[in-house]
């Protein structure tokens, strides 16, 4: 599964499961989520944190395609760390030294400080700017979250040695393979598409999409409804006669990062509204699409509440022309994702659909 999708996006919230769980559970079902905490967290490391789309888990064996990124920190990485980079070298080599010599580490363990806004979000210190420098720049990493704090050591203790000797490709090199990864993944996509995938660059996706189209690996073709989007498609692409699909999608998953896309190919309109004031949501706090055949068919604002061992169903929206089978098949993956995330019943709170 990760190779097919090719990353997974970590997030934050919490309140049905943390993100990067749920992209597995809605394509193989119900897993063990202990592989997954065993692959990104312990050796033989087979998943590594950096910032794939956003915070992501991407296989290590594609570390290599990243360091571009990483050589870039002094240009791309964001204002705060740029600044502590050039402002304040000796105190960032100085965290780097107490990351070696303790690691894996916490920011908030590594000194007291005393926190100074950073952003609309977030109070970070100065040693978390300055870690976060470090991880963008490829000079730590990650080793294991903690109550989903980011725990900080170098690389030669964390990522198999096979990943960090595989020789680093060409900026071009290694941004035309993950055009390809994207590709693979999205199956039909327009540039912007392709681009948003890994965040990659706006003039180099362009050039690399037209060098991978003249190479004949992707095939450029119109979509109906598409307009001027021109549409791109992996040139050994299957298309499946028949989709027999039934999945919850979560808000950060690779199927709907792209919004425009979503609109694109299914008429689904989806925003997250976790930052939205309650009274101006239209659909809920955590929302996830329900995918039926080849239809994102209803939506569901979801909460797992673990105290009283249910999955409270919130609310929930059927879609224009949605199946008359859409809410037994719902009612199907509820029962399902509750069972997977140790919740003995679902719980309907919306009464108007219960």
């Amino acid at each position: 599964m990760l190779k097919r999708v090719g990353l997974l996006q970590i997030d934050s919230v919490n309140v049905l499961e943390r993100a990067h769980y749920l992209p597995a559970f809605s394509r193989i079902g119900p897993y063990p989520r202990e592989l997954l905490d065993r692959a990104s967290q312990r050796a033989p490391r087979r998943l590594f944190e950096y910032w794939g789309h956003e915070a992501s888990l991407i296989p290590v064996e594609w570390h290599r395609l990243f360091r571009w990124r990483m050589d870039r920190a002094a240009d791309d990485a964001w204002g705060g760390m740029r600044r502590i980079q050039r402002e304040r070298p000796e105190f960032v080599a100085r965290v780097l030294e107490m990351v070696r010599e303790r690691g894996p580490v916490a920011a908030s363990e590594l000194v007291e400080e005393r926190p100074r806004r950073a952003g609309p979000w977030w109070e970070w210190s100065d040693v978390k700017v300055a870690l976060e420098w470090l991880f963008w720049s490829g000079q730590v990493t990650a080793a294991r979250r903690r109550r989903f704090e980011r725990l900080y050591d170098i690389p030669e203790r964390v990522l198999p040695r096979e990943a960090l000797a595989a020789p680093t490709p060409a900026p071009e090199d290694a941004q035309r393979e993950l055009v390809r990864i994207a590709a693979r993944a999205l199956g039909i996509a327009a540039e912007r598409d392709l681009r948003d995938y890994f965040r990659l660059p706006t003039a180099e996706t362009k050039e690399r999409i037209a060098e991978l189209v003249e190479a004949g690996e992707l095939l450029e073709v119109e979509v109906e409804g598409w307009g001027r989007a021109h549409g791109y498609l992996a040139a050994d692409a299957s298309i499946p006669r028949k989709i027999d699909a039934r999945a919850l999608i979560g808000p950060f998953d690779p199927l709907i990062w792209e919004r425009n896309r979503v609109e694109r190919l299914f008429g689904f309109e989806y925003r997250l509204e976790i930052y939205v004031p309650a009274p101006k949501r239209r659909y809920g706090y955590y929302v996830l699409p329900f995918l039926l055949g080849d239809s994102l068919v209803a939506r569901v604002d979801l909460k797992s509440d673990r105290a009283a061992g249910a999955l409270l169903v919130r609310a929930y929206h059927p879609e224009p022309g949605a199946p008359a089978e859409t809410r037994e098949a719902l009612d199907s993956e509820l029962e399902e994702l509750a069972g997977w995330l140790g919740l003995e019943r679902v719980e309907w709170t919306d009464r108007s659909a219960a």
